[in-house]
Parts: C-alpha cells; structure tokens; sequence
C-alpha cells in the first residue's frame, strides 16, 4: 500500500513556531546527557512561547527528564530506540527495513539536502534519522523538511504506536510532532492501522515507496552537481 494522502497539505503553525517546535522534538529525542539536562530550563521557556498543541506535549516531556535520574533516562533511551524495531527513528525502516532498497531511500535524503544548499557531512546518523530531519528543517529549508515528513508519515504514526505501547517517556515528544501534522481523519487512521500493523520488512520485499507524487520525487542530478548547487551547508553536524 501507497501513501498518497496529504501531498498538497501546507503547516498549520507558523513558520518560526514551526521550526522552534522541530528543534526542541530534536533535541528531546537525540541521546540524553547532561547537557540536555542543562538546557531544560531554557527549553521550558521556549515551549511555552508555542501554541498550545505542541507546547502541552513538550512541557509534560521536560518535566519526565527534570525529574528523572539520568542514568535511568539513558538505560530507557537505548531500550528504546536502539534496542526495539518499531521504535526506530529512521524514517525508511518502516518502509525497507534492512533492504537493498533502503540504500536507493537515503540517497533520496541526501538529495533533497544538497537541492536545498545543505551538504550532509555527519558520518554518526543516516540522513533520514528524525533528529536530523527535524534539525535541518529548523535551521535550513522547512519546505524540503515538510515534504520529507509528510511523505514518511508511516513511520511518524509508527513510532508513536510503539511509544504509546510501551507508555514511553518519550511518546509526548513524538505527539509534540505530529501536532505540527496533518491531522488525521478516519480514513487516514485505517490505511495507517494497516501499513503500522506489517511494521519493517525483513526481506527485500513487500511495501512499496508511498511518496507517489513525481513533482516530489528527487530528479536524477548530472555526475557533477557543485556548479548547479553553489555552496552548501553541513547538516547533521554535532550540535
């Protein structure tokens, strides 16, 4: 089955809202240290700047990370994302799992990175991990990082499945994201209950890529591209 709703949809939030809300989901969902721990103060007072939507889920994850050891949010972390399959924050997992045809997706990230001026130069994360998504959406081109989200809604609702499943730190983080959303309707949530259901494949078979729109799917770039691009900024960088 093919994702093809949402392909004209547009945020409902404000462009800085928008991009504030996306860095905060970023930081809250990368590995949790002491510097995180150190900024909760300051992200408390940009989440309540936001609209109610996100700013509820934000607020009730920063007080869970204020109020619990850190030893014990990082053994939950790796239990979590690094451990659980339907848990993961790769963007193409959902779709390819562990497939040949994962590769062909990332490039698809990496393109659309590079159209939007930003060279893709970590070597810790892949390009379609959400932290990366979201960071690069608030920091160079939320077009390109809507686009890429919306497309990959699958796994969106995926993760907040297997979060909500597990009553996860975590989960208001990922509803924090998806209020910045389209919101679902009852058809949305049946074609989404039945691709959730199949989770990642294992074999390099099944689910098809459901971005179907062609305006949206990366063009082929000629062999030297730096002339056409101009320069780029890294993405994806140790923050």
């Amino acid at each position: 089955m093919r994702w093809r709703r949402h392909r004209g949809a547009t945020p409902s939030l404000a462009p800085r809202d928008l991009a504030a809300t996306w860095q905060v989901v970023s930081l809250l969902l990368d590995y949790p240290d002491e510097v995180l721990l150190d900024r909760v103060p300051m992200l408390r007072d940009v989440c309540a700047a936001l609209p109610a939507g996100p700013s509820g889920h934000l607020l009730a994850a920063l007080g869970t990370l204020a109020s619990t050891p850190l030893g014990d949010l990082q053994r939950e972390y790796v239990d979590t994302f690094d451990v659980t399959r339907r848990c993961s924050l790769h963007l193409t997992y959902v779709t390819h799992g562990d497939t040949r045809r994962r590769g062909v997706a990332l490039v698809e990230f990496k393109q659309a990175y590079r159209r939007a001026g930003a060279a893709f130069e970590t070597v810790s994360e892949l390009p379609d991990h959400l932290c990366v998504v979201l960071e690069f959406g608030a920091f160079h081109d939320l077009d390109t990082a809507w686009t890429l989200l919306t497309r990959h809604r699958v796994a969106v609702e995926l993760l907040r499945a297997a979060l909500g499943g597990r009553d996860s730190t975590w989960l208001p983080v990922v509803e924090a994201l998806r209020a910045t959303l389209p919101e679902l309707d009852g058809d949305d949530e049946q074609a989404l209950l039945r691709l959730v259901a199949e989770g990642p494949p294992q074999e390099d078979v099944g689910l098809e890529p459901y971005a179907v729109d062609p305006r949206l799917n990366p063009r082929p770039e000629p062999a030297d591209t730096s002339a056409l691009l101009g320069p780029t900024i890294p993405v994806g960088a140790p923050r």
